[in-house]
């Protein structure tokens, strides 16, 4: 069951420039611009993650199930590279991954979560809904908002890596 989604999900990935990180368990994770900087991943990130909702939804109508996902997005530096020598694997860690997997783990099932940040880059290209401050571990209270859908206004670009997880339940 997971290892089919995650297939639907690796077979979206590289139509919107990103890279794949990892899984963990249910957990799937995915950055915009790194290691090749784009001045877009921002979008593409978020444009990931609707048709990564589109992707379960056809799942489920094909295979009569109810598997939601939750998603969690957020901006900024992180640092990357290969940890170890035995089953070297390239991975991000920082405070902007910390954020966006609060995002993902505060986020309601079949939802995408997005901080501020993420909402101010892309406020003139997707539709969004406040959902009011969280507590945010590690940060305190933070403005999120729901990413909705995609605006028909394109104007702005991004500059800053992007990080989302995906969890399947």
């Amino acid at each position: 069951l997971l290892h089919e989604i995650f297939s639907a999900f690796d077979s979206k990935i590289s139509h919107f420039g990103l890279e794949k990180i990892k899984t963990i368990g249910p957990t799937y994770m995915a950055v915009g611009g790194v290691p090749i900087p784009s001045e877009d991943h921002c979008e593409q990130v978020a444009r990931f993650a609707l048709a990564l909702k589109d992707v379960v939804n056809e799942f489920n109508s094909k295979n009569r199930r109810s598997i939601s996902v939750r998603i969690g997005i957020h901006c900024g530096p992180v640092v990357a590279g290969v940890l170890g020598n035995l089953k070297m694997i390239y991975d991000l860690w920082g405070d902007t991954c910390n954020v966006a997997s609060r995002m993902e783990s505060n986020s309601p099932k079949g939802c995408i979560t997005i901080s501020e940040h993420v909402r101010n880059l892309l406020k003139h290209k997707f539709k969004f809904e406040s959902r009011g401050a969280i507590d945010v571990k590690g940060k305190g209270r933070m403005n999120t908002f729901f990413l909705l859908s995609a605006s028909s206004n394109l104007t702005r670009k991004s500059s800053l890596q992007d990080l989302e997880f995906i969890s399947s339940e």
